[in-house]
């Protein structure tokens, strides 16, 4: 079994699930625990997400309490007084997600540290996810947001929207251990966010994405780049992912880098890169490869450097061209920083 866990959702009218929250999502659960959670809710076999009702909570955690697994139990018992839908899920091999229930379970994988970005098949899950009004109520599905709203005027109350969106912030569902986060709504479900990472206010995590830690974040990372140990993303970068026109080439910026304010890669970089502040390396970029004296080496395409490293990336201040050099004086992170994220 690949993973197992229960949670607590909200569906639309018509009983569709539109998001669910896993407190205790499990990787490679013990087979005793999975055996008692089927008995009860009488699971068949292969990936499933089973509903049960408050009143199956009793005789799952006593299973769970007598198969020796008190945590799950406890979380069993909790979800008795539950006035939602409840699921619990079982993942038994990784391909692409069919249901709403599993595509939150790989979310919940993904920020709770228990699987890296690439780790888990998420093909299709676009599909499998309703547009939702995050509101101060909840999500609603956005087709039932306007009777929503009515309902709440009048009864006397403000239904205020935060954002339309697929995805939720990652914080109403996980906080990692050892972050920071200047603005929320900036990190998605399923970003991966390793301890020591900050993510300043402009800063921008999507799913399948993240950081090892420690490091700063205030530029993007896009769906599917990891960023190495110890690199900076400075303000208004951008890495390129699959998603934005990256490609087939997975894009991940290495250990020790340096992105500087408003650059960008769509390249994958090396252990101890730099790429110059407002330079944007794209996989078809002519670079000028430059010698230890600065002389002029050859000219290849950028993509012919992905995942190098040691590497300084600038752009000449007369000539404009993009040039390449051994970075051997890269630029010294802050550590004191780093130290206290």
């Amino acid at each position: 079994m690949l993973s197992f866990a229960l949670g607590i959702g909200t569906q639309n009218t018509q009983g569709d699930w539109l998001e669910i929250y896993y407190p205790a999502p499990l990787i490679n659960p013990p087979e005793s625990l999975v055996s008692a959670a089927k008995d009860v809710v009488d699971a068949p076999q292969g990936n499933a997400a089973i509903s049960f009702l408050p009143e199956d909570c009793t005789r799952l955690a006593k299973a769970l309490q007598e198969a020796g697994h008190p945590e799950q139990a406890e979380l069993a018992e909790s979800f008795a007084s539950s006035q939602r839908p409840l699921v619990a899920m079982f993942l038994e091999t990784d391909q692409p997600p069919q249901t709403a229930p599993e595509v939150y379970l790989k979310l919940h994988l993904l920020s709770h540290r228990l699987v890296k970005p690439h780790g888990l098949d998420l093909t299709g899950m676009f599909g499998l996810l309703r547009n939702i009004a995050w509101t101060n109520e909840g999500p609603i599905d956005i087709e039932e947001l306007a009777a929503r709203r009515l309902k709440a005027r009048l009864a006397g109350r403000a239904l205020s929207v935060d954002c339309v969106d697929k995805f939720p912030k990652m914080t109403d569902y996980v906080v990692p251990q050892g972050i920071r986060i200047g603005d929320t709504a900036r990190v998605r479900l399923g970003a991966y966010l390793g301890e020591g990472t900050t993510v300043m206010h402009e800063g921008f995590v999507n799913f399948n994405a993240g950081t090892e830690g420690p490091g700063m974040v205030e530029g993007r990372i896009a769906a599917g780049v990891m960023v190495g140990k110890g690199s900076d993303l400075g303000g208004g970068c951008s890495t390129m992912g699959t998603l934005s026109g990256g490609g087939n080439m997975v894009i991940k910026v290495g250990e020790g880098c340096l992105i500087g304010a408003n650059a960008g890669i769509g390249i994958p970089l090396g252990d101890r890169c730099t790429v110059e502040a407002g330079l944007y390396i794209t996989a078809g970029a002519k670079v000028t490869l430059l010698d230890d004296q600065g002389q002029e080496v050859n000219t290849v395409a950028a993509r012919e450097l992905a995942g190098q490293d040691d590497l300084l990336l600038r752009r000449h201040s007369q000539s404009g061209r993009i040039e390449c050099l051994t970075n051997k004086s890269a630029i010294a992170l802050n550590e004191a920083l780093h130290a206290h994220n």
